[in-house]
């Protein structure tokens, strides 16, 4: 009768290290624990993370907001240099600034790592990437799965997803139903391309056969590490003006795939209008560098790319200097970019106007 270690042999040859996948949850733990809030309960290696749920007894009616995401092809920037310590950041940030948009705060987070081949070391860089983010937007990072898929995946290959639990009174939800005639949409600026528009962004370093290693100089940073920045985590930004600003705050606009006109639609009553004024910002200098270079449309880009805002707050009209001000006293330099409008006939309800400002 074959032991157990003949059975982990055989599976090893197969492709799945059991002992691989063990030495890289020993490596995570140190990480993760960063992230714990004080209402998880019991440590990691459970089959499921527990929350204590019982301060939602103190609101009117509490409702679990939940999102999924993943990055998309920005992994493939990640296993081009080499570097998986920040790809994990990325995640967190597509899946709780969805959360906030409805005015939830993020209570905690799980993730999944597929990859080709367990290396112990490179699982638990992408998990310390994870446990920051979560550390940067007060979500606790409670389990998750590594998942190796010899035949699947070749061995340099992976793909990262994580989903995210939120809690928000009814009262305070937020929506399209409070956005009105005359409010003022507060830009927050993106860090970079975020976790969006990917496979453009290589679709055109790979025919341009450009080199990731020059020096970007407006940043001192080389054109690889520009492209891999981690997206802005937005969340604590955002539920800072949800406390303070109270029903002076109507709703929000995560910009991710689609642009900012796209994703800011979604919030926008269909009597209304979102009029965004490009002369407020100016187009970041790596998405200007690679749409000239790849020829690309503007209207391309700005449904495929952010374009420099990375989260809207819509807010009364009365209100725009407090949100700007509360926003800097937290370090993040918004500004006024547009209004909503009544919408006029055959117009979308969100639109981008005028010409980018200058740099």
């Amino acid at each position: 009768m074959s032991s157990a270690k003949d059975s982990f042999e055989a599976y090893k040859l197969a492709g799945v290290d059991i002992d691989a996948g063990e030495r890289a949850v020993q490596l995570m733990k140190a990480s993760i624990a960063k992230s714990r809030r004080k209402e998880v309960v019991g440590d990691l290696g459970g089959f499921a993370g527990l929350f204590d749920a019982s301060a939602l007894k103190g609101m009117t009616r509490p409702l679990l907001a939940t999102s999924t995401d993943g990055v998309g092809t920005k992994t493939e920037i990640a296993r081009w240099l080499g570097k998986y310590d920040t790809i994990g950041e990325d995640l967190v940030a597509m899946v709780v600034d969805d959360l906030v948009v409805c005015g939830a705060e993020p209570l905690f987070m799980t993730d999944y790592i597929a990859v080709g081949k367990v290396f112990p070391e490179r699982v638990a860089e992408i998990v310390s990437g994870i446990a920051r983010g979560c550390e940067k937007a007060g979500t606790a990072l409670v389990g998750g799965e590594t998942a190796e898929h010899p035949g699947l995946l070749e061995e340099d290959e992976f793909d990262i997803a994580g989903a995210a639990t939120g809690v928000v009174d009814e009262p305070n939800l937020l929506g399209a139903e409070l956005i009105k005639e005359g409010d003022v949409l507060i830009a927050m600026p993106s860090s970079g391309f975020h976790s969006n528009g990917y496979s453009l962004v290589r679709h055109i370093i790979k025919n341009a056969k450009l080199d990731l290693s020059f020096i970007v100089t407006e940043y001192n940073k080389s054109a690889g590490e520009v492209f891999l920045t981690p997206t802005e985590i937005y969340a604590l930004d955002c539920l800072a003006l949800i406390r303070g600003m109270k029903d002076k705050l109507h709703g929000f606009s995560h910009i991710t795939g689609g642009g900012i006109a796209e994703n800011t639609l979604r919030v926008i009553p269909e009597n209304l209008t979102a009029i965004f004024d490009r002369s407020t910002w100016a187009l970041p200098v790596e998405m200007k560098f690679l749409a000239d270079m790849g020829k690309i449309e503007r209207g391309d880009m700005e449904r495929a790319w952010n374009c420099g805002i990375g989260m809207v707050a819509i807010v009364d009209s009365g209100s725009a200097s407090l949100a700007i001000k509360s926003l800097a006293a937290r370090g993040m330099k918004a500004w006024e970019a547009g209004v909503v409008q009544k919408r006029k006939a055959g117009e979308p309800g969100s639109i981008l106007l005028g010409e980018y400002g200058k740099r």
